[in-house]
């Protein structure tokens, strides 16, 4: 009766939950499951619900710490015969273990499975394999919740690879950010997304990529790859387990499911262990008949045992639900062999810059509240390569936040792609063509269309289209368009390619149009005369920013002019253009190259721009 337990899972879990809920209570029992009963250290064969304790005393001696244990237990009408062991399991620290393979703790690109990461606030784990996000398709990266998350983190954290342990370059190591996560009787989980970085999904050593998923037999050999033992073996002794696990200072405990992996006498690890701090969030495989790694993953490792026991086991939660309660789903490619991927990029990256976080504009409370809510309620539209942010008063963006990528930018014609409205936001927050027929307005990008090409081909010829959505669009007077000024206007980003230095070629820039009350009426919408635009890059290693407008207003004077004079482009300190558009740029202040200065020291708070030759001079 106790063998047919196994062939039904649902039944099999319904008596660990049963079990474990009267029994886990008690302080010194640490896990409970289904395995073969051991006798003197063997296998009897025989099904039993086994138990982990923290400490196993004579039977006279067990009231005083613990709860007895009956020889069997009836659970729904099923009586098993029940093991006691003595075994505790815990996140194993990475500071207190040995070093990891040296190749698996530093910077890897394309990224591997089995090689550190971890969360910018965390020590360092292991990425376990990548999947693909069910509804989405988007390439996501996955290791435990107290690799990815922790007691500390929060959804949207970035992620960096290696871990913060192995290298503390963190700003430069950001791989992605926190997507999704569970601690709980579906496992020990998280994902992040993929983000400026390559990543390949063949495990590291292993030669396999995971393609399919499996449930563990008693019994079954199975392989990990990780970041601190590296390749290991074992066999999984122990299905339909609950485990108690401690995590973070407070020691905060859960409950965990899974299954139990001991160690496999055919192939011993190097050094007795195989699994050690570092080791959480390794993805356990099938091993076939010829003891070669398969393409199935049974499990994700997420604790073990914190002495150095020869017969040390370890702890990983079902494959099959962990992608469930995640909501991905092993990568199918088109061909056989192992997938390279660089996620296509969503929006405003503020990774982009090597070494560097740089966050969207943040908004004082006048312009916050005025921020137009898309269908879903968001603030901020994601596009290929560009975010914004629309001004519910004014019907246009309040700004655009975008990446340029020098090294991947592609030609393409922008021959039939229409302006449209955004079905994203209501059509009462958009200005559509209307306002630019039969008079002097012209359509102008805020993004510039040039700047979004690049990427994969399918990347560049999406941003192409995003860029016509009028949501990115402003009207501009003609005098804009014919000026002198805005040639050097659309050349602010190409020369700072050509006259500095930039690290990676790359490049990130937030521009807009400045709302004024005297703004150009046209058909009851007010026309901006003035625009602005912050270039941010990294030159040598630190980062440098510059901020410019183009404006009919007499910066110098500070006198407002009413009437259509040429446009001129200054450049400006970042804190005056803040004050003039309520719009925060976070570190991008303290690496402004133009710093303002009190007038009556002399200080120059802004610089007429009438060359190319003197964009990148300042």
């Amino acid at each position: 009766m106790g063998e047919n337990v196994l062939t039904d899972r649902a039944t099999a879990e319904a008596i660990v939950r049963q079990v474990a809920e009267t029994y886990l209570r008690d302080p010194n029992i640490t896990s409970v499951g289904l395995g073969y009963k051991l006798r003197d250290g063997v296998s009897t064969g025989e099904l039993a619900v086994q138990f982990t304790v923290a400490s196993k005393v004579v039977p006279e001696a067990v009231d005083a710490i613990s709860r007895p244990i009956p020889p069997t237990i009836s659970v729904n009408g099923i009586e098993l015969p029940t093991d006691v062991i003595e075994r505790e399991y815990h996140v194993q620290p990475v500071a207190v273990t040995v070093e990891a393979v040296a190749e698996r703790k530093r910077r890897v690109d394309p990224i591997v499975p089995g090689i550190s990461i971890g969360h910018i606030a965390s020590t360092a784990g292991t990425l376990g394999c990548l999947a693909a996000d069910r509804v989405t398709g988007a390439v996501r990266l996955l290791s435990n919740w107290h690799v990815f998350h922790g007691t500390e983190g929060q959804l949207g954290d970035a992620i960096v690879q290696p871990g913060p342990f192995d290298d503390n370059r963190i700003a430069a190591n950001v791989c992605g950010r926190l997507e999704r996560s569970f601690v709980g009787l579906a496992g020990d989980c998280a994902i992040a997304s993929l983000s400026g970085r390559e990543a390949s999904d063949e495990l590291l050593e292993l030669g396999v990529a995971v393609r399919q998923l499996g449930d563990p037999e008693l019994g079954d050999k199975v392989v990990k790859s990780g970041r601190t033992t590296a390749v290991t073996r074992g066999i999984v002794t122990r299905v339909h387990t609950i485990t108690k696990i401690a995590y973070g200072d407070d020691d905060v405990e859960h409950q965990i499911g899974g299954f139990e992996i001991g160690p496999d006498p055919g192939h011993p690890a190097a050094n007795g262990e195989i699994s050690m701090g570092g080791d959480s969030g390794s993805a356990w495989m099938a091993v076939g008949a010829r003891d070669e790694p398969r393409d199935m993953m049974l499990g994700l490792h997420f604790a073990g045992e914190t002495t150095l026991d020869p017969d040390e086991h370890a702890v990983a939660c079902y494959a099959s639900s962990v992608f469930r309660k995640l909501e991905i789903e092993p990568l199918a490619p088109e061909v056989p062999g192992p997938v390279l991927v660089r996620e296509e990029q969503r929006g405003y990256d503020l990774d982009f810059l090597p070494g560097h976080v740089i966050d969207l504009p943040a908004a004082v409370a006048h312009v916050d509240t005025d921020y137009a809510p898309t269908i879903e309620g968001n603030t901020v539209r994601h596009y290929t390569h560009f975010s914004l942010a629309m001004s519910a008063s004014r019907r246009f963006c309040r700004w655009v936040a975008w990446n340029v990528d020098g090294d991947g930018l592609k030609q393409l014609s922008r021959d039939g792609i229409p302006f449209v409205l955004d079905d994203a936001y209501e059509p009462r927050f958009q200005v559509d063509d209307r306002l630019y027929r039969n008079n002097r307005l012209d359509r102008g990008h805020i993004a510039r269309r040039a700047d979004l090409l690049w990427g994969t081909r399918a990347e560049a010829e999406r941003a192409n289209e995003d860029s016509f959505f009028f949501t990115n669009i402003t009207p501009q007077l003609d005098d804009f368009n014919q000026s002198s000024k805005q040639g050097l206007w659309g050349e602010l980003e190409d020369a700072i390619f050509e006259d500095v230095r930039v690290d990676a070629l790359r490049i990130s820039l937030f521009g807009g149009p400045i709302f004024k009350d005297n703004d150009f009426q046209h058909l009851g919408v007010l026309v901006p005369r003035s625009f602005w635009k912050v270039i941010a890059y990294v030159e040598g290693g630190t980062l440098k920013a510059k901020g410019f407008v183009l404006t009919q207003d007499d910066l110098e004077a500070k006198v407002e002019s009413l009437g259509l004079d040429e446009f001129n482009l200054y450049q400006l300190p970042l804190s005056e253009l803040s004050a003039t558009i309520g719009l925060g740029f976070g570190p991008l202040a303290d690496a402004d190259t133009l710093r303002g200065a009190p007038e009556a020291l002399g200080g120059a708070t802004v610089r007429r721009i009438e060359r190319r030759g003197q964009i990148s001079a300042a």
